[in-house]
């Protein structure tokens, strides 16, 4: 089984889901993804995950954003689940719970990792383009919990690099000044940033983000 890099187009798959039988790419329409993975129903850590997404649910549409989770449970298990994280968590979950009982879309996106669990999913993130291409792969150990402040942060990144020909520093914010990618030359910066440049090495000039 190849492994899913970045760049990679997504697999498509069809899935049962909480929310109904849905093929992915119709699921995603021209939005992008989120697909992430909880290696059981029931889980405290992923209790909280599911919830916090729900709470997220306006910022990710704010983005184009269509989030999806997958489990290995089948969907009777998924829907108790969600009574537990709607009560514990004070949320309405209102996107989609993949039931994977068969592991196929798991094992599709290389989701089970015999050396932590031979059954159960790695706790996995894929962030998805829309052109249907890996953008990102997390994977995140069972004790810890995501930090879904940093997928938007990661979002705000990729769709910005997408559109301009800036790359974004460590701990980038929303906002924050950003890089000029090396291949755009001295004496093309004034047309493509009108706000000027800061040019603290030759391989390093800073910029304004240009959608700000």
């Amino acid at each position: 089984m190849a492994t899913i890099r970045l760049g990679d187009l997504a697999p498509n798959f069809d899935a049962k889901t909480t929310k109904g039988d849905l093929n992915f790419y119709d699921y995603l329409q021209d939005s992008w993804g989120i697909l992430f993975s909880h290696p059981a129903d029931f889980t405290p850590v992923c209790t909280t995950e599911l919830g916090t997404v729900a709470n997220y649910l306006p910022e990710f549409t704010k983005r184009n954003v269509k989030v999806i989770a997958l489990s290995v449970d089948g969907l009777e298990s998924h829907l108790a689940w969600i009574k537990d994280i709607e009560e514990t968590q004070n949320v309405s979950l209102n996107y989609p719970i993949i039931a994977d009982e068969t592991k196929e879309i798991a094992h599709l996106y290389d989701m089970i990792h015999p050396n932590a669990n031979e059954t159960f999913t790695v706790r996995s993130v894929f962030i998805i383009g829309n052109d249907k291409k890996i953008k990102l792969i997390l994977t995140y150990p069972a004790s810890t919990g995501r930090n879904f402040d940093e997928l938007l942060r990661v979002i705000d990144s990729l769709q910005l690099t997408a559109n301009y020909s800036v790359a974004t520093p460590a701990n980038w914010k929303d906002g924050d000044d950003v890089v000029i990618a090396p291949a755009i030359k001295d004496e093309d910066i004034p047309s493509k940033f009108p706000k000027g440049f800061n040019r603290i090495k030759y391989y390093l000039r800073m910029t304004p983000q240009p959608n700000k």
